[in-house]
Formats: C-alpha cells, sequence, structure tokens
C-alpha cells in the first residue's frame, strides 16, 4: 500500500461526497472507536479540543488501520505547529479563521517544503516519511498535502475567491458557529442571514472548483449542503454523541429533565 498518496484529497478533487465525524474527545481509543464507524473521514480538533500534539499523533496512529482519513485542525495558522503536526503523519489540515488571500498563502506555504514553501525539512525524525523509508517523501510529500481553510467571518467571506485563487487551498470549510457570531448573531447559527450567507457562500466555493465543506449535526441540513454542491460534511461531534446517548439512558432510569437541546450547528 503506498501509505504516501493522500486518498482524501483525491476523493475531493474528483468530487466524492466524503461524510465525516468531529473527533474532540483527545483520546486515541476513542477515535479508533469511531474510526470503525463507517465514516470517510475524522477530525482531529486541536483548536476547541485539548489536544496536544502528542495526543493528535496517538490518535493519528490509532486510526491509521482503517479506511479513514485523519484531517487535523490545528489551534491557529501557524507554520510552527503546522509543521509538526504533518511531520507526525498528517496529510490533510483545516486552517481555522482565513481572512485573506495572505492568509491562505501563508497555510500552503507552511505545508510545503522549499522551494515551494517553508515547511522545516525532518524526515529522518518524522513519522510522516516512517523515518525516511518512504522512497523519494521529501520530492513527492508537497503534491499530497491538502490544505483546507475555514471561513469563519464577514471577512473571509468577502474575501473568499481571492482565498480560493491560492495555488494549494483545496478547499474552504464554512463554520456556522463562528461565521454566525461575527455576523452579530451570536449563538443564531440558524438565523436567515446566516443560512443565506452559508448557502451563498458554499455555492461560490463550488463555482470555483474547490471542495466545500461544513459541520452540521441535523440530517436535513447535512443534506441539503450535499444537495449543494458540499462534499467534505461532517455529520456530528464524538463527544455531544457519548453526551446526548448518556442523558438518553439515564433519563430512563431517573425522573430528570433532559438538559434543553441545543440551537445550534453541532
Amino acid at each position: 500500500m503506498d501509505i504516501l498518496s493522500n486518498t482524501f484529497k483525491r476523493a475531493l478533487q474528483d468530487r466524492k461526497p466524503q461524510i465525516g465525524l468531529w473527533a474532540g474527545l483527545c483520546n486515541a481509543y476513542s477515535s479508533e472507536i469511531v474510526a470503525g464507524a463507517g465514516f470517510d473521514w475524522l477530525l482531529i480538533d486541536g483548536e476547541h479540543a485539548p489536544n496536544t500534539l502528542q495526543t493528535t499523533l496517538a490518535q493519528l496512529q490509532s486510526v491509521a488501520a482503517y479506511p479513514v482519513a485523519p484531517v487535523v485542525r490545528p489551534a491557529w495558522n501557524d507554520a510552527v505547529q503546522i509543521k509538526q503536526i504533518l511531520d507526525a503523519g498528517a496529510q490533510t489540515i483545516l486552517v481555522p479563521m482565513v481572512q485573506s488571500a495572505a492568509e491562505a498563502a501563508a497555510a500552503v506555504a507552511a505545508v510545503r517544503y522549499p522551494p515551494q514553501g517553508i515547511r522545516g525539512v525532518g524526515s529522518a525524525l518524522a513519522r510522516s516519511s516512517r523515518w525516511n523509508r518512504i522512497p523519494d517523501y521529501l520530492r513527492r510529500a508537497n503534491d499530497q498535502m491538502c490544505v483546507l481553510v475555514q471561513i469563519e467571518t464577514p471577512l473571509g467571506v468577502e474575501a473568499l475567491e481571492d482565498i480560493l485563487a491560492v495555488e494549494g487551498v483545496d478547499g474552504a470549510f464554512i463554520g456556522p458557529a463562528d461565521l454566525s457570531a461575527n455576523m452579530g448573531y451570536l449563538g443564531q447559527p440558524d438565523h436567515p442571514a446566516v443560512v443565506e450567507a452559508i448557502d451563498d457562500a458554499i455555492t461560490r466555493i463550488v463555482r470555483s472548483g474547490k471542495a466545500a465543506g461544513i459541520l452540521h449535526s441535523s440530517v436535513d441540513r447535512a443534506r441539503h449542503y450535499l444537495s449543494l454542491g458540499a462534499t467534505f460534511v461532517a455529520v456530528g461531534v464524538d463527544a455531544l454523541l457519548l453526551a446526548r446517548a448518556a442523558e438518553q439512558l439515564a433519563g430512563q432510569f431517573k425522573d430528570v429533565a433532559a438538559p434543553a437541546a441545543s440551537k445550534g450547528p453541532y
């Protein structure tokens, strides 16, 4: 098996819908459990979940035996952090809060070796190259990197075409919670103005030929985004699946009111 080939990137290029799950429990055991559930990709979250480089590495190792693509979200668009994540074996990153073509270009540069980028060369110490056991890793790696950028502000939406025009950006992901907050509708991702902005952004991404993505736990909303042409759609969060299932089970035996259902996309 050629472990260097990024099958997730190829699926996006072929416009094959990829259904994903957010992995926020920061644990290799729980990530392995959901890795075998049938999803196409898992998002290992380093922005809002308390993942470290070590817990991210453990999860990359635990899911490697399964036909699921790991996508890692760093805490920020930081070249040093991205370099470490790539050396740990990630090939696809989801970069938060990208608002301009310059920021998108910086993310692309961070995943590529010189002269195309600024990624530091440390393959002898890196799981990504299997400690230099992958033939010609340094020469071949750049083409297998997949850069997905998050559009979460009105500035990002306004600059969307410029961001998508950056060579090396493979797709754009709309973050409903942050976008709604930054539009002035904190906690209202289903506000009509936000819904309209999301639909318009996804349509523009698809029109550009790049991959469009989003996270939404509503089956109807997720199917709607797929119908618009979105190709990487996450449909749930592991922590919330556990929380809601635990509450429902406890509620069958105890006279306790279930927590109010969230109105958010997750």
